[in-house]
C-alpha cells in the first residue's frame, strides 16, 4: 500500500521496509514488525513510523553518503502530522543557517558556517586529491599555500589541474548547501573557489597570492583530520 504525505515537497517514491514479520520472529512471538516509511526531503532521508506509543519522523543524511547521524526529529498525532512537523523543522533550520551566514568582504558571497561545511564535507563525494588539498590548506592556516604547494600536496603535476579540482570541490559544497558561487570580487578566479577561500596578498605581478581557506571551512576540515 502506498501512502502519501500532506507536505508537497516530500517525496514518497522511496517507500521501503514495509512491515513484514520475519519467519523466526513470527514463530517465536507472533508479533508484527512496525512499518517504517522512508522518503526524501531536499538532501535528507526521512524515516517515520509508530514508536513507543507515538508517531515519530526523523531526518538522516540521504544515501549514498557514508555519513550517519540524526539531523532532526519531530512527533505528531498521526504519521502524516509527524512528517509535516519534521519538514517545518528542517526548513526552519535551513532558513536560519542561510540568514546567519557571514558575508565575505572580498567576494561578496555568503560564507557557510563551520557546522554547514562539516555536514557538506561528510556527505559529498570529494576525491582523495581534493580532500588532500583542503587538509593541507587547513593546516597552513592564515598563511595559506601557493598554487605550487597546493598542487604538490594533492599529487597534481599541473597547477592548473589542481586549481580546477579545487574549484570543483567548491562547486560540490556550494551545490549541497545551495550557496552562491559567482564572486563579485575577483574575475580571475574559477567559479567555486570563493566558497572555499580567497587569495592572499600578491607579492608581484606573477604571483596571484596564496590560497587561504575561510576560517569556518578551516575549522571544519581540521575537526575531521
Amino acid at each position: 500500500m502506498t501512502r502519501s504525505s500532506t507536505a508537497g515537497s516530500y517525496d514518497m517514491s522511496h517507500e521501503v521496509f514495509k512491515g513484514k514479520s520475519k519467519k523466526k520472529t513470527k514463530e517465536r512471538n507472533k508479533e508484527k514488525v512496525p512499518a517504517v516509511l522512508v522518503g526524501e526531503h531536499g538532501r535528507y532521508q526521512i524515516k517515520s513510523g509508530y514508536l513507543a506509543g507515538e508517531f515519530v519522523a526523523r531526518a538522516f543524511p540521504k544515501p549514498p553518503t557514508q555519513a550517519r547521524g540524526l539531523i532532526a526529529e519531530a512527533r505528531g498525532a498521526t504519521e502524516e502530522a509527524a512528517i509535516a512537523n519534521l519538514l517545518e523543522v528542517i526548513d526552519a533550520r535551513e532558513n536560519r543557517r542561510t540568514a546567519e551566514r557571514r558575508t565575505d568582504p572580498r567576494s561578496g558571497l555568503a560564507v557557510p558556517s563551520t557546522e554547514e561545511y562539516r555536514e557538506a564535507i561528510g556527505q559529498i563525494a570529494l576525491s582523495r586529491p581534493q580532500r588532500a588539498m583542503l587538509a593541507a590548506l587547513s593546516l597552513a592556516g592564515e598563511d595559506g599555500m601557493t598554487d605550487a604547494r597546493m598542487a604538490y600536496a594533492a599529487g597534481y603535476k599541473s597547477q592548473a589541474s589542481a586549481n580546477r579540482s579545487f574549484a570543483g570541490a567548491g562547486m560540490l559544497i556550494a551545490n549541497y548547501l545551495s550557496a552562491e558561487t559567482v564572486s563579485n570580487g575577483y574575475s580571475n578566479v574559477l567559479e567555486g573557489t570563493s566558497i572555499l577561500g580567497f587569495r592572499g596578498v600578491a607579492r608581484n605581478e606573477e604571483d596571484p597570492g596564496n590560497w587561504i581557506l575561510h576560517p569556518e571551512l578551516r575549522a571544519s576540515v581540521r575537526s575531521g583530520i
